[in-house]
């Protein structure tokens, strides 16, 4: 049941924002969005399954690189701004499907590589999602996942759950490098490849994406007011409620045996 709820929740609050996650720059562009077409560029015969997909940014930068892709998700207002965009740009190796990341309608050893950005921290259960996708990886296929992550300080890592609470009640976790390295190897992954970045988020527009409501941006913004100098420069704080954060950009290999 409470698995249940938490999907709901999801899908009530990514649904009716589809296009905002469409046109969001920070979604539509990145660093991160190169390097992944950097690392698809030699499997041209690849099946990839975009994993969260969302608006389908990154179902479009792999559509330009591989065979096919599959963009999966939760929120099936999300797949048809996908599939729709997926025509007008004339991605017709785009196929979508829907459903949760925890059990994903796949065959074992369907995919030579799955990727996913910014979505797991809001799966109920990573741990869970992390062993479907080595159960439809093909032996030596690769899990790209792009994500905010946590630093390992305590203090940092409780202002940033706290903020990303208070303005998404569909957040989980944002994990520590620590989280991911232990998630993904419980799951039978090898990481090959880590890369750190900064994701600067412009405070009006990281609300108004997720329609935060007025009472909870001034209960942000009073928490932010309230943080301590540390806090406020390892963030890069800003007096509007613009902040930087971290990210992690992470390839692990399903091994052959």
């Amino acid at each position: 049941m409470i698995r249940q709820s938490h999907h709901d929740n999801v899908e009530k609050q990514f649904g009716d924002q589809a296009s905002a996650y469409l046109s969001s720059t920070v979604h539509a562009s990145g660093q991160d969005l190169q390097r992944l077409s950097e690392r698809l560029q030699t499997l041209a015969d690849a099946q990839v399954l975009d994993l969260g997909c969302g608006a389908g940014h990154a179902s479009f930068v792999a559509a330009q690189q591989v065979k096919n892709v599959t963009a999966y998700d939760l929120s099936t207002q999300m797949l048809d701004v996908v599939k729709r965009t997926a025509d007008e740009r004339g991605y017709h190796n785009v196929s979508i499907r829907h459903g949760y990341a925890e059990s994903l309608p796949f065959d074992d050893n369907s995919y030579e590589v799955v990727i996913s950005r910014y979505s797991a921290h809001h799966w109920h259960d990573v741990g869970q999602a992390l062993r479907e996708v080595r159960r439809v990886l093909k032996p030596g296929g690769r899990a790209i996942f792009i994500d905010v992550n946590s630093p390992g300080n305590a203090v940092m890592d409780v202002w940033l759950q706290t903020i990303e609470a208070l303005r998404d009640t569909s957040h989980v976790r944002d994990y520590t490098p620590g989280e991911w390295l232990t998630m993904f190897t419980d799951a039978g992954l090898a990481i090959c490849h880590v890369m750190q970045d900064r994701l600067d988020l412009e405070f009006y527009s990281w609300v108004k994406r997720m329609r935060t409501p007025e009472a909870l941006i001034v209960a942000i913004r009073a928490y932010q007011q309230s943080a301590s100098d540390q806090v406020k420069r390892y963030f890069s704080l800003q007096d509007d409620g613009s902040f930087s954060t971290d990210t992690l950009f992470m390839e692990a290999v399903k091994p052959y045996s």
